[in-house]
């Protein structure tokens, strides 16, 4: 009598027809590098504190670049030369101020950030406008030709208002910051306005040497002029910085600042000096913030 298979031993046999699962236990084999990983030029670790979006966290972070008092403003004159010690030559901007006086304040509760507004020149009534002939009255001050904002850092850094800001009120040796609007130069074509190489002068070109070129793609970027293209246009007439430029000589009884080098700006525009940014902070002497009696008579509103 034959004997019964064992069903066991079938299973056996067909185990290759069984999905094959693969261990939970051993590891998975790849490539490591043997160099270091390359530093992340992104601030993207998990300790870095979340970026804040109010009001008040971007003055924190502005605190260090804002300065401590306020500039001023002046009128550009012209250039001159001087001569150091060394007998060397060495170019200088003449910068003229006229009554320039503090205005008006601004707070952080009232307009979310400190700022004084300074004013100077002089105006005459019958060309301001009712508004801000009504802003000067409330501040008595007369009107102004140029009304400028300042930030500062904190309250401290807001003067008096009517407190006459004269040319003493930066220091021969210290660097400021000349912020103008640049001369305006009307439509320039693209070499000039960009430094564009040009077209060749030769080999086959016919009138368009100074041609500008292709504007973009015809298929593979849209057919289109994508934005910010440089192109011919109107070149100049915006406000240019000009950064860490020192302070050579001050003639406080003439209101004139004489600084090293050019700045940008025609003959005859307003030029906003500020403390540089980039340089430590000057010591002020305590006199100057001190309240001067205003000289100037306010002139009539009617």
């Amino acid at each position: 009598m034959a004997s019964k298979a064992c069903p066991s031993s079938s299973y056996m046999s067909l185990s290759f027809l069984l999905p094959r699962c693969c261990p939970q236990n051993v590891p998975r084999r790849g490539i490591k590098s043997i160099s270091k990983p390359r530093q992340n030029r992104f601030n993207r670790s998990l300790n870095l504190p979340l970026l804040e979006s109010t009001t008040a966290a971007a003055l924190q972070r502005k605190q260090f670049t804002t300065p401590l008092r306020t500039g001023a403003l002046g009128t550009k004159k012209g250039m001159t030369a001087m001569y150091d010690p060394d007998g060397r030559r060495f170019p200088c901007t003449v910068v003229q101020m006229d009554r320039v006086q503090v205005v008006a304040h601004k707070t952080r509760e009232q307009n979310g950030y400190f700022a004084v507004q300074v004013g100077s020149g002089w105006k005459h009534p019958s060309n301001v406008t009712r508004p801000l002939l009504g802003h000067f009255a409330e501040h008595k001050v007369s009107p102004k030709r140029d009304l400028v904002e300042f930030k500062v850092q904190d309250e401290s850094g807001l003067l008096d208002i009517g407190k006459t800001i004269g040319a003493s009120w930066f220091q021969e040796g210290q660097y400021v910051d000349a912020r103008a609007n640049s001369r305006g130069m009307g439509f320039a074509g693209g070499m000039k306005r960009h430094g564009f190489s040009g077209q060749p002068a030769s080999h086959g070109t016919s009138l368009t040497h100074r041609a500008m070129g292709s504007a973009g793609q015809s298929q593979g970027g849209g057919s289109r002029v994508y934005p910010g293209k440089k192109m011919a246009g109107r070149m100049g007439g915006h406000q240019v910085t000009t950064q860490n430029v020192k302070v050579v000589k001050v003639d406080d009884a003439k209101g004139l600042i004489v600084l090293h080098g050019s700045i940008p700006g025609p003959h005859g525009c307003s030029v906003k000096l500020s403390d540089a940014v980039k340089k430590p902070w000057p010591s002020v002497p305590t006199h100057l913030l001190e309240t001067q009696p205003t000289t100037e008579p306010v002139s009539n509103t009617a």
